[in-house]
């Protein structure tokens, strides 16, 4: 095998397991979408903003974003697209987790951002496994390039009027 493909590979698995990734955590956190909302409900508390006017329209937010960066990376036209918004959902919960244990001197608390399959509470850990998952994220952002239609239009016109 040579470089290009291995690196297509690599580009396949990043770019596919990154959706299966989001999706599966989706479909985990709506398994158990009382805990993850009371789990929400708490954080937003922990925050300062009103968790009782908040706690379903992020929980909805979260749940519903994971889901169409999903679909993102699996569509060739928005894969770059969706590696962006993998990049900032991974940041932010990154960012968030920090900012609760470090900041706001939070309890540790079970985010629920795996539903009931893995266990994991906010923190150092949870940054860093959010932070290390970027690094597939920005292999399928910079390594993914889509042809573009039209310059294969007008080369097969070029051929055919030569």
């Amino acid at each position: 095998m040579n470089r290009s493909k291995i690196f297509r590979v690599i580009l396949l698995i990043s770019r596919f397991g990154i959706a299966a990734l989001f999706l599966v955590t989706a479909i985990a956190k709506l398994s158990i979408v009382k805990a993850f909302a009371a789990n929400v409900g708490d954080l937003l508390a922990a925050s300062g903003v009103p968790p009782a006017r908040w706690i379903w329209p992020v929980t909805v937010l979260v749940i519903a974003t994971e889901i169409i960066t999903a679909i993102f990376l699996v569509l060739r036209p928005t894969v770059r697209a969706g590696a962006l918004l993998a990049a900032a959902l991974l940041i932010g919960f990154s960012a968030f987790a920090l900012y609760y244990v470090y900041v706001l001197h939070g309890e540790p608390l079970e985010c629920g951002c795996f539903g009931n399959i893995i266990g994991s509470q906010l923190g150092l850990t949870t940054a860093l496994r959010n932070l290390a998952l970027l690094v597939p994220t920005f292999i399928v952002f910079f390594g993914y390039r889509q042809r573009n239609h039209s310059t294969i239009k007008n080369l097969e016109q070029a051929d055919v009027v030569v």
